[in-house]
């Protein structure tokens, strides 16, 4: 097993400095993540009344997955967002669209701050999105945020994503967005 200090990948965002991905550990980050999920900004996680018991369960299940994993983003080496990756194809969609090899399913939280930094949240979907990309088996992301979560719907077509339709899932009502790799090289060629 993975060590929580072992550095999975890392990039330098030239205003807000080294964001980094990290295995998660269920057990040694349930307490982190317990603050994260049940936070009131991250309600569409869907975990608000989850317990400190339920998140290190939901975190065991998905590190004990084939077709899911987790990870915990650093900020200058500091816990600053969280996130997964699924196989589509296995998990979230399956049936609610046709698959391609390739696809690669994603979902993140950036951490309740006190102080909001700005472009905070940019950088970190941009870290993501780069270290999905950073691996050549991933040639398009897939996205299904909660159709009323209109802040992440600006950040995905920032990166890249482009809104396909709605689909209904048991716990929502999601947009469907994809991202291939040349949609997200496009708006880093055009960022600061």
């Amino acid at each position: 097993m993975s060590t929580t200090s072992e550095v999975l990948y890392a990039r330098t965002d030239a205003a807000l400095g080294t964001f980094s991905l990290r295995p998660l550990d269920p057990f040694a980050d349930a307490e982190l993540l317990h603050g994260w999920v049940t936070h009131p900004k991250a309600s569409f996680w869907m975990m608000q009344d989850a317990s400190l018991p339920d998140v290190e369960r939901e975190y065991m299940r998905i590190a004990a997955a084939e077709h899911h994993q987790a990870f915990i983003g650093l900020h200058e080496g500091r816990p600053a967002f969280l996130m997964e990756t699924y196989d589509p194809a296995e998990l979230e969609l399956v049936g609610l669209y046709d698959a391609r090899p390739g696809d690669v399913g994603m979902h993140f939280l950036v951490a309740p701050a006190d102080t909001p930094v700005s472009g905070f949240t940019r950088a970190v979907i941009t870290t993501v999105m780069a270290s999905l990309f950073d691996d050549p088996a991933n040639l398009r992301v897939v996205v299904e945020p909660d159709v009323r979560n209109t802040a992440v719907h600006a950040l995905n077509e920032a990166v890249g994503f482009v809104p396909e339709r709605e689909v209904v899932k048991p716990e929502k009502t999601a947009l469907l967005s994809f991202c291939t790799r040349a949609q997200f090289e496009a708006t880093q060629e055009v960022s600061i």
